[in-house]
């Protein structure tokens, strides 16, 4: 099951980002699950939140997969969503 993870960084948060970035990329590797992942960006080109398409067995899975996400533990996103999500080309 593809599940994307949208998520918006909290105002001001681009330190809180940087600071947990390398233990973020590294949970991104070891889990095994991420099919794409990418920051989003800001009208000034700074990252400002998160595009993570996981593949996962559940809806459980993902969750259990956002709230151990070493950014999510930090406190950096306003908000997120799981969306189940249908891959048509690529």
């Amino acid at each position: 099951m593809l599940i994307a993870l949208i998520a918006k960084d909290k105002p001001g948060a681009l330190e809180v980002r940087k600071a947990n970035r390398e233990n973020h990329i590294a949970y991104l590797k070891e889990t095994g699950v991420v099919a794409q992942a990418g920051p989003l960006l800001d009208g000034d080109e700074q990252m400002c939140g998160s595009l993570i398409v996981l593949d996962v067995a559940d809806m459980a899975a993902a969750e259990d997969w956002a709230a151990n996400d070493p950014y999510a533990k930090a406190g950096l996103f306003a908000s997120f969503e799981l969306i189940h999500w249908n891959k048509v080309i690529g």
